[in-house]
């Protein structure tokens, strides 16, 4: 498999060295792609850089995962109007740990392949290097010229604020470049992938191998991938989109691919998923036939949902984006976890009810004339009743004065009141 071929034709490739695809072709080699352990969990931004890895390692070659310890420590001036927090080590190593988890959902780490993917943290090489050794090692061999001209160093110096960068910032291209370095000496490391943002960086990186080894180094970038109306790929209202079930329920993580837009599900599918150029290639043609289907957005949500979390959890994200169109079931909502729950019931008008008056026995219209505002009093919840339009728990209500007890909460907490076809409200037990 051709790999640069490969990410060509899915729209992965921003910039590329010359004679990286020759290389690549010519040997096996590995690669790596850096992630800052910034949060205890990756999100999609991530994901392209993850799935160029995956490409690498089904192209027989073997994708290295650096996890940035020590320049997470620093803080990557690129793309950022301030530094980042520094993180204590014991932090990092919990980081490094979660994100290893979830790498393993699209990297082979474990089988005897030899090209099976590795892990690594910048932490272990730098933690002893002192500060004379890396100006000698390092710093002579790179101009400050040469940095000054990175656009991430200008961008920051010439920003109107006059806020500038610290020494800090300024030295992590040389931190970025050393781990380089040091993958070639130690993994036969030869190609360092990222964002656009990093190109920067990257060069810096072979430049130092040149000028060190006089052994060959590449770089390849991808493009930071922005949504057709403008705004910021994978984010939300609720921040972003992460690939931690606890930050992002499974729900939510189907729902947000579910409702990219057509444009968007044309690139995406071919950036984030697996499918072979003529499935694609055929779905989007039956997608364009009847766009209203959704024919994109359902194979790409299924696809990604599957592998960042279960088989199991995208059928559940199926069932619950049902009930909102009619088609749920007390049964189903019984087998909801409360976060797909709430995730689900998002924006819906919450009465809180003292717990007291559920245990003394209350009936289903006090319930909702008299203890919340559902409706505007026991005469009109009677008429809604009688007209076949109020549901409990997705079940049509035929008495008014049926008996609410404990036995009907969702999660031991939860009333789920239907008003007509769309109006919903919840009724939390406190």
């Amino acid at each position: 498999m051709n790999f640069v071929e490969e990410l060509k034709w899915r729209g992965m490739i921003h910039d590329i060295m010359p004679g990286t695809e020759e290389f690549l072709l010519k040997k096996r080699t590995s690669a790596y792609v850096g992630f800052d352990p910034t949060a205890d969990s990756l999100h999609i931004g991530h994901m392209v850089g993850v799935m160029m890895l995956r490409h690498l390692q089904r192209a027989g070659h073997t994708p290295i995962a650096l996890v940035g310890g020590a320049t997470g420590m620093i803080g990557d001036p690129s793309g950022k109007s301030q530094e980042r927090n520094l993180l204590s080590e014991e932090t990092l190593n919990y980081y490094q740990e979660c994100i290893k988890r979830q790498l393993s959902k699209f990297l082979d780490f474990e089988s005897d392949a030899p090209n099976k993917a590795l892990l690594v943290n910048n932490y272990d090489w730098m933690k002893e290097y002192s500060f004379l050794d890396f100006i000698r090692d390092i710093g002579k061999h790179i101009t400050v010229n040469y940095m000054m001209a990175k656009d991430s160093v200008k961008k920051r110096l010439d920003q109107e604020s006059g806020q500038g960068m610290s020494f800090t910032e300024f030295s992590y291209q040389l931190v970025q470049g050393t781990d380089y370095l040091y993958l070639y000496n130690n993994y036969g490391c030869h190609l360092q992938m990222g964002g656009s943002d990093q190109w920067g960086n990257i060069v810096t990186g072979t430049e130092l191998i040149r000028r060190k080894t006089g052994g060959e180094a590449y770089a390849m970038t991808c493009p930071l991938i922005t949504k057709s109306d403008g705004t910021k790929f994978g984010k939300t209202e609720a921040g972003n989109v992460w690939l931690d079930p606890a930050k992002t329920t499974p729900y939510q993580f189907y729902q947000f691919w579910l409702n990219v837009a057509d444009d968007d599900a044309e690139r995406f599918i071919k950036i984030f998923t697996m499918m072979s150029r003529e499935e694609i290639e055929s779905l989007i043609n039956i997608h364009r036939t009847e766009p209203h289907v959704r024919h994109l957005q359902k194979r790409l949500a299924e696809e990604l949902t599957v592998t960042v979390h279960s088989r199991e959890d995208y059928e559940a994200a199926v069932e619950a984006s049902q009930i909102l169109f009619g088609k749920g079931t007390t049964e189903s909502l019984r087998r909801m976890d409360e976060a797909t729950f709430l995730s689900v019931f998002e924006g819906v008008p919450v009465f809180d009810l003292p717990s007291e008056i559920i245990s003394q026995g209350v009936t289903f219209s006090d319930l909702c004339a008299v203890y919340t505002k559902i409706a505007e009093s026991k005469g009109e919840f009677r008429r809604l009743v009688q007209g076949g339009g109020v549901s409990l728990n997705k079940e049509k209500a035929d008495n008014v004065e049926m008996a609410i007890n404990s036995t009907m909460l969702l999660n031991s907490k939860y009333l789920l009141v239907q008003k007509g076809k769309k109006s919903y409200y919840l009724i939390k037990v406190i």
